[in-house]
Formats: structure tokens, sequence, C-alpha cells
């Protein structure tokens, strides 16, 4: 009759108040949130959430789980996550996925999922144009939406535009907020071993600025994600937004991302290529397919490939299509330095008689495509054609 260590209270489940249970015996939780209206029964859902939760952690006012973070910031585990579960198993008398939380990262999410179940609609952006249709293999696709930032202060489709069409030249020295040893890095003369003879590239030197509030992340985890991570995170909500796309609305929805990225070289298996469009997915919950490519210079090129792919065989209703590209370390300059593949003024003039060899840039680029048939249907900007 003793009380089970904690780490057993998980696996055998917690004893459940069932207050409403009580007063309406005999009647499912479904049942009482059938008969309520759509915003009555958002809130009891969300009520109830916020309740077991708190039973979960310990505290004794529901009120103090913050709805909108992070399981993972409220101080869930895998055993709290299973706890929580079995919780609300237990309060609905319907089995629940092992994977409820994971799937549904905070209380909110979590209580939106549960509407689903209990007579709850899905948002009338999950139902139009993000549905599989017929598809054909040479069906027409749409960018619909954009977003970008490049060197030389390109932030903007439209700053790209005038950079461009102005002629400017965006190469500029190392940064100097990396860390990185310019006295030692950088050789001109090309006499000491392990040193690059260039000391310029095209560079975001704002890449390690992330807005991690926003998208309820934790200063401390924001500080070990890849700054590519947060550069195509970032970049993917602006291009949804550009599409006219409310990015909350999409959670849940078929949408895939996929990501072109080539460096690797960020700290521990947080610099691995694979968690940057998981990433993506899992904080605007996704759930469509996702894929993180590397095939060097044509990365985003294979990547838009593999997205017209799936829109076209109905994997997808919609997808986030990008590359990212930013050096945590020097070492891209330096191992071209032994190949002597570095234009020596890094200019890389492609095509022209005076190439003398490449140079490293940064950026980070996003699109959203859908089939043309959905982006006229759901009344799309079309910003381009994919045939």
């Amino acid at each position: 009759g003793g009380a089970l260590a904690p780490v057993f209270r998980a696996l055998a489940g917690r004893p459940v108040r069932r207050e409403a249970a009580a007063q309406d015996a005999g009647v499912t939780f479904a049942e009482r949130m059938a008969a309520l209206g759509e915003e009555e029964r958002a809130e009891a859902l969300l009520h109830t959430v916020r309740a077991h939760v708190a039973g979960v952690l310990g505290h004794t006012d529901p009120g103090s789980v913050e709805t909108d973070r992070a399981f993972k910031d409220l101080g869930f585990d895998s055993l709290a996550a299973i706890e929580l579960r079995n919780s609300l198993s237990a309060e609905l008398d319907q089995r629940l996925s092992a994977t409820l939380v994971f799937d549904h990262p905070s209380p909110e999410a979590l209580a939106a999922h549960l509407g689903t179940l209990t007579g709850g609609a899905r948002t009338g952006a999950r139902r139009a144009g993000r549905r599989a249709g017929t598809a054909r293999a040479d069906e027409p696709l749409a960018i619909v939406g954009l977003a970008c930032r490049y060197p030389g202060g390109v932030r903007t489709p439209e700053d790209l535009w005038r950079l461009v069409a102005d002629g400017t030249d965006a190469i500029s020295p190392f940064p100097a907020r990396r860390g990185w040893d310019v006295d030692r890095i950088v050789d001109p003369t090309r006499q000491r071993p392990d040193t690059s003879y260039v000391g310029e590239g095209g560079f975001l030197h704002d890449a390690g600025e992330f807005d991690a509030a926003f998208f309820g992340i934790s200063p401390k985890e924001a500080l070990v994600m890849d700054p590519q991570q947060r550069l195509l995170l970032e970049a993917s909500w602006e291009a949804l937004e550009s599409a006219g796309i409310d990015p909350h609305t999409l959670k849940g929805s078929r949408t895939g991302v996929f990501a072109g990225v080539q460096y690797h070289d960020y700290f521990g298996s947080f610099g691995s290529g694979s968690i940057i469009s998981g990433r993506i997915a899992y904080t605007l919950g996704l759930e469509g397919p996702s894929l993180s490519v590397d095939t060097a210079c044509s990365s985003s090129l294979v990547a838009l490939h593999l997205a017209a792919q799936s829109l076209r065989q109905g994997e997808s209703g919609l997808a986030l299509v990008g590359g990212v590209a930013v050096m945590a370390t020097p070492e891209t300059f330096i191992e071209f330095s032994r190949q002597g593949a570095l234009a020596p003024d890094a200019r890389t003039r492609a095509f022209a008689d005076a190439a003398g060899g490449t140079v490293w840039g940064e950026g980070v680029g996003v699109l959203v495509v859908e089939r043309l048939a959905d982006a006229r249907r759901n009344g799309h900007e079309v910003l381009a054609v994919i045939r």
C-alpha cells in the first residue's frame, strides 16, 4: 500500500479527478464535449489539459500552466509524457498515442488535437487546398510565397532585386563574432599550412540573431541550435506569411519540408543536417514528409525536385522548400585553399575569362509551393509556375 517511486508512476498511471463525470454520471467525456458550442468546447478541452498537466507536474493551480509553452519547457520528460497520456486516456476513455505529447508539443496544441477526437472540426485551412487531390506526373506547380536573407543586407526578395539591379558587391571580410582567429587563419602569402589565402566571402554577419521567444524556444535550447535551423525557421515563417497563409493553421496538415543543407560544422550532433527539416516540421506542427538534402552545390535544387514529386504524387498538399548555408568554422576556406580552388580576390566571376576560382557565401531562401490548381482555388498569388 506504499507510494510508488516517481520513476514508476508513469507506468502505473495516476488517479484522475472526475468532478464532471460525477456530475454527469453515465455521460461520456466525448458526449459532454459534443453538447458544447465550438468556443465552449475549446475552452473546456484546454481546461482539461491544463488540469492534467498540473497534476503530472505536481502543481495545485492549473491556471499556472502556460498553455503556449512547449511541454519540454514546462518540465516534461519522457516519463511525464507517458503519465499525461495515461491520465488523459482515462479521462477521455479513449486510447491515445504514446507519442501524444511529442506530436502535439504544447498544452494549446494538445487541446486542439483532442478537439478533433471529440467532435471538433478541423480548421478550414487544413481542409482547403492541403488535402490529396488527383495528381498527375506532369501537373504544373505554383510558387506562392518566398523569403530570403543574403549577404549585402538582403532581407527580402525586394532587397535582392535591388542588389542585383544595382550591381552591388556583397563580399565582406570574415565575420568578427564567430570566434575565428583571423590573424592565424588568413595568410595571403600561402606560406603557412592550414590557413586560407582568402579572408573574404559572402557572409550573414547577423546569423546569430534569433527571436527564440517568438517560436516558444527557450534561450538555452536556442543557444545549441545550429544557426542554420534558426534562419530556416524564420524564413519559413516569413515565406508562409508572404503567401497569405497563417502558419498556425498548418498544424496537423500534410505540409512537407524539403531543405537543402551543406554545412554540418556546428558543434556536436546539433550541427547534423538531418535535424534542420525536422526542426521546421516539429515547430510548425507539420505532418508531411520532412527531408534534409545534401548534394553539395545542388542541394536546394534537388530539394525542389523532391518537393515537386511529393506534391504531384499527393504525399504533400503544400511544401516548404528551401536552402540554408552558414559557416560555423572557417574549415571550408582552409580546405579549398589547400586545393588552390579559391579565387585570390574572393570574386568568382562565373563564366568570365577572368574567373580564377570560387568563393564561399551564406544565405537562406525558402519557397512555398503547391499544385497550381490548388493555388487558384485557394486564391493564392502565383509568383511562378514549375512545369
